[in-house]
């Protein structure tokens, strides 16, 4: 992220460095103190100049409904609830969130894609890459929420001793699934195409990661791939995978909106880190952090 000083910010936005200070001391603008300093994140300022950009009445868009869509996540309801934002909440898979996110039928998606890089590695940068290509969403910005951990969500006791994904193959294990355009699921198929194999399936997908553990938990399956929490809340043992990046999709006019900017703001407090850590297999440090922005 490229940080502008005092003078290099009032030359940017064409404003007397007077007036750049007035708008520091209201809070009116973006910025950060560093060593005495003020300094100007540079993709903030843009989005602070087009929050308030003025069109003809004939060129009104619409605002989306204050929800956020995509994948769920236990830490993130509970942010949506304890910030008072009024955000709501819509879980259907970053997939499908995404294409709602593009319809403007949603202010923001929560999303976690997968996929593989040129090396057949997973790739670090999935959801920047997934909504830099998106169409129609040449305004998008992308907004750290936290790193996850995913892996087998397995019977209390592991009676199998699952130890892996090797270990899976090897026993035939039944493993719960996802539905298709859930970020879980993608990983799962990732992983499959990277081993060169496929696995007997419970043809009975799950909404959520908890509706998951339920099915593993009932015995209806030997294993599926959740988060850590998820298994942890339903009681289940827990094998990881990988670690991922959880973050959240939305246009760049709906950053400042009220309601984005009171979630904006919770991601900043000490509660949030707090419970991350009682929910277990989060890393908070990244959250609010703008992670791409078109």
């Amino acid at each position: 992220m490229e940080f502008l000083t005092t003078s290099e910010a009032a030359d940017y936005l064409r404003l007397g460095e007077r007036k750049l200070y007035e708008l520091v001391t209201t809070g009116a603008i973006p910025c950060t103190k560093v060593t005495g300093k003020w300094l100007f994140p540079r993709h903030e300022l843009d989005l602070w100049v087009l929050s308030g950009l003025a069109r003809p009445a004939g060129m009104l868009i619409a605002e989306p409904p204050p929800v956020v869509g995509g994948s769920q996540d236990e830490l993130l309801d509970w942010s949506l609830r304890e910030s008072v934002s009024g955000l709501g909440s819509m879980s259907e898979g970053s997939a499908r969130g995404l294409e709602r996110l593009q319809r403007d039928e949603v202010m923001a998606v929560a999303m976690h894609f997968h996929s593989v890089d040129a090396d057949g590695n997973l790739a670090a940068e999935a959801n920047a890459t997934v909504l830099r290509d998106a169409p129609d969403l040449h305004d998008a910005l992308l907004v750290a929420f936290a790193r996850r951990e995913q892996g087998l969500v397995l019977p209390p006791g592991n009676p199998k001793r699952l130890r892996g994904l090797s270990d899976v193959l090897a026993l035939g294990a039944r493993m719960a699934m996802r539905q298709q355009g859930t970020g879980a699921q993608m990983l799962l198929d990732v992983l499959l195409k990277r081993a060169g194999a496929s696995t007997r399936r419970i043809e009975m997908p799950a909404l959520t990661g908890p509706d998951l553990a339920e099915i593993v938990r009932a015995g209806q399956a030997d294993c599926g791939i959740a988060t850590r929490a998820s298994a942890r809340s339903a009681g289940l043992d827990f094998v990881p995978l990988v670690w991922e990046n959880f973050d959240l999709a939305m246009r760049q006019r709906s950053y400042f909106r009220p309601a984005m900017q009171g979630l904006i703001r919770f991601l900043g407090e000490k509660r949030l880190v707090q419970r991350a850590e009682e929910l277990t297999g989060y890393d908070p440090s990244p959250a609010g952090q703008i992670r791409f922005a078109a």
